[in-house]
């Protein structure tokens, strides 16, 4: 049986993701860690009825739980990581995804997201009868509230705040009501920032969608500009991700940002760069350019992660704004990502300057929806129009060109299908995912047409 998905376990509350599936799950991550347990959520308002129940599921296995309370992911990776005594960690979260949707995560002692054989054997306890402890055996709960401030102090720590606060930079920083509301302003606060904040009211409900796109964005790029900022900021719902809009308000994509970022750390440090195959071609150019070498992989942060640690990569990110800077911890991580990039800026000069000297690429994003029961024959059909094209499946299909590529991959977090489609020749990406887009769209009305 599988529950884990790229990003742990999702779905909508009380209909795919219910408490009697959380205290099961509960039991099953309390069995597979054998000891202390940390867990923490985002904003959602069903938080803390999820962490409650994975809470007590841990416990009645024999584990004990300190509850670290609302916390980007990436702080409670690092809690995890520099706690000797607690043995993993799980996120209660879902991150990009509406608010009717949560989900359950988990990390290891090393603050890394588990990898898919992790996740197998939680799954296959999860399949089993546990067996709940005796009423003397039972784990207990603890509470500590200083994860946040020290995460901040840690990221603080790894970027040149002294050449940030030199540049007396203005940040519009929007915190999306989630679980940055505490973190993004204590650290803008720290860096000797100028903070202008929106949505910084940790409610369940968010005042626009979670997912950090242009169109979700469009109050923080007229602010940005109307301010005369230097930079605008978005995190995600759990703030292991950070989009940028730049000094002329312009909405800066990941492909952008990660390309931006990855020649600023090479140009202290030589080396490999981790990416997954949905990765702007820029970013293997600018790679390339400043010396050093490109590693492609399947999406998902952990398959980065996990790449990273075993080749000794330097840096590493997803095109969503899903940074990892290794020499602070092997995982996505949104504020080190913003106080890297105001050193950046610092030191290299306005992001639109730096945009504007990248490579240039056009790429196309569709999504469209597709049960999880059908992702498998809709990849089967899109396979058999690949004809001319060198394919790479390393995760879904990418079919390559000699003029660009296309990505069709199933989600992982939600039921949906994802394309990507990229060219220096704008209207050859966009007709090649319109012609993607139509047959992938006729093949899923045809399968629910039929009795």
């Amino acid at each position: 049986m599988r529950l884990f998905g790229t990003n742990g376990v999702r779905g909508v509350v009380n209909e795919d993701l219910t408490v009697d599936l959380a205290v099961k799950l509960g039991k099953a991550i309390g069995l597979y860690f054998n000891g202390k347990v940390a867990i923490a959520s985002d904003t959602r308002n069903s938080g803390s009825m999820i962490k409650s129940a994975v809470a007590s599921g841990m416990m009645s296995s024999g584990a004990d739980v300190v509850d670290i309370g609302v916390t980007p992911t990436p702080s409670l990776q690092y809690f995890v990581g520099t706690h000797d005594d607690v043995k993993g960690g799980v996120m209660i979260t879902a991150s990009h995804n509406p608010p009717q949707f949560n989900g359950i995560k988990c990390v290891g002692p090393t603050g890394r997201e588990l990898i898919r054989c992790e996740e197998e054997k939680i799954e296959e306890f999860y399949a089993t009868d546990i067996k709940c402890k005796s009423w003397d055996s039972v784990g207990t709960i603890s509470y500590d509230g200083s994860a946040t401030e020290s995460y901040v102090n840690a990221v603080v720590e790894h970027v040149d705040s002294k050449a940030i606060r030199k540049a007396g930079l203005t940040v519009v920083i929007d915190c999306v009501n989630g679980a940055s509301c505490g973190s993004a302003p204590l650290l803008l606060s720290k860096l000797g920032v100028r903070a202008i904040a929106l949505n910084t009211t940790p409610q369940g409900v968010p005042e626009h969608l979670s997912e950090p796109t242009e169109d979700n964005l469009k109050d923080l790029m007229e602010k940005t500009r109307s301010s005369n900022a230097n930079i605008g900021v978005a995190h995600d719902g759990d703030a292991d991700r950070a989009v940028f809009i730049d000094n002329l308000g312009k909405f800066v994509s990941g492909d952008k940002s990660l390309s931006i970022m990855s020649k600023h750390v090479l140009s202290k440090k030589r080396g490999l760069v981790v990416t997954p195959v949905s990765s702007s071609s820029m970013v293997e150019d600018v790679v390339k350019q400043a010396g050093g070498t490109i590693m492609y992989t399947a999406v998902g942060s952990p398959t980065v992660a996990k790449a990273m640690l075993d080749h000794n990569a330097v840096f590493g990110g997803e095109e969503n704004g899903g940074l990892i800077f290794p020499e602070h911890q092997l995982c996505r991580d949104g504020a080190m990502t913003v106080a890297k990039m105001l050193e950046c800026i610092a030191k290299e000069g306005p992001l639109s300057e730096q945009v504007s000297k990248l490579p240039e690429y056009h790429v196309e994003k569709r999504k469209i929806d597709c049960p999880n029961d059908c992702k498998c024959g809709l990849l089967d059909h899109l396979s058999s129009f690949s004809k001319g094209a060198r394919t790479d499946l390393t995760d879904g299909l990418k079919m390559i060109y000699d003029d660009g590529w296309v990505l069709v991959r199933p989600s992982g977090t939600e039921p949906k299908f994802r394309i990507y489609s990229e060219s220096k020749i704008k209207e050859v990406a966009v007709k090649r995912a319109d012609d993607t887009e139509r047959i992938a769209t006729e093949y899923m009305r045809s399968t629910f047409a039929r009795p």
